[in-house]
């Protein structure tokens, strides 16, 4: 019998989008209702969190998750969709040297605003960009806050510097390059992306898709209870039903973000605040 809830931890393969994968899953698990933690283009690789069942209502929970990414940037020419599958758009002798690189870095590290590339799946007026930059549509994107909480320049060779990313959501690695080559009077490409981390989630933790049957994919599944690593909120039975049924409850315990058990079965994420409690996501089946 199918696990009716809980994440599986890829590592997504080049060259098949996030689509792909989810897809994947759904044929071997013979299940439906799946989803996933933060898109990866085609061309990168690495972690890639499918929730299933119950899990999927976590989605906007785990997103305020950190990412961590490895990036390799070209200097000297830059695309249209600012990776190396795009069209070459335009070319410049200059170089920086590994002084300036560094030098630049620190304007890359908190909270920055951030112009989304135009090939990314951005609504405008209800259509994608990227569809709109395939049809040669002129249009805006607006600058949008991310967070970038830590970038280190891993090494530069060869007109190519590979960086460590920590991120929040919504960030653009492709988009962090092109701006750091600007500031730097230069253009960049990125040749190369991999997702190393989402949260606790490492690389390490992650399967290869090839690995997966119908027979054994069922053995890889992390239930909630395992995964969500906010502490458990201890009721009465009584005080857990009225919970699960919507009301708040008083509890002995400081503000934050719990999960409520029964039999190691996550039932609900609860809300702490000024001693109260209350159903934040229902997870029971």
């Amino acid at each position: 019998m199918t696990k009716n809830k809980g994440f599986l931890f890829i590592n997504k393969p080049k060259n098949w989008t996030s689509f792909d994968v989810v897809n994947k899953v759904k044929h071997l698990l013979k299940f439906k209702k799946l989803g996933h933690l933060g898109t990866l283009d085609p061309m990168a690789t690495g972690v890639l969190i499918i929730t299933i069942g119950k899990a999927t209502k976590l989605f906007d929970f785990l997103q305020k998750k950190k990412k961590t990414y490895i990036a390799k940037f070209e200097f000297g020419y830059s695309t249209d969709t600012l990776d190396s599958t795009g069209r070459v758009v335009d070319r410049i002798d200059k170089i920086p040297t590994i002084e300036e690189i560094e030098n630049v870095i620190p304007k890359f590290i908190g909270e920055i605003n951030q112009i989304p590339p135009k090939y990314s799946a951005k609504s405008i007026d209800g259509k994608r960009a990227y569809d709109l930059a395939r049809q040669n549509i002129d249009f805006e994107l607006k600058p949008k806050l991310v967070n970038i909480y830590d970038t280190k320049l891993l090494k530069y060779e060869n007109n190519v510097m590979t960086m460590k990313i920590i991120c929040g959501s919504g960030t653009y690695i492709r988009a962090i390059g092109r701006d750091m080559a600007n500031a730097l009077n230069s253009c960049a490409t990125m040749t190369e992306l991999v997702r190393t981390n989402i949260g606790k989630v490492s690389i390490d933790d992650c399967l290869s898709l090839d690995k997966l049957d119908e027979n054994n994919i069922q053995n890889f599944i992390v239930p909630i209870n395992e995964f969500l690593d906010c502490p458990i909120l201890n009721l009465s039975i009584k005080d857990g039903q009225k919970l699960l049924n919507g009301q708040s409850v008083l509890v002995d315990t400081k503000d934050g973000e719990y999960k409520y058990n029964l039999h190691d079965d996550t039932l609900a994420l609860i809300k702490v605040s000024d001693f109260r409690a209350k159903m934040m996501i229902y997870l029971g089946d």
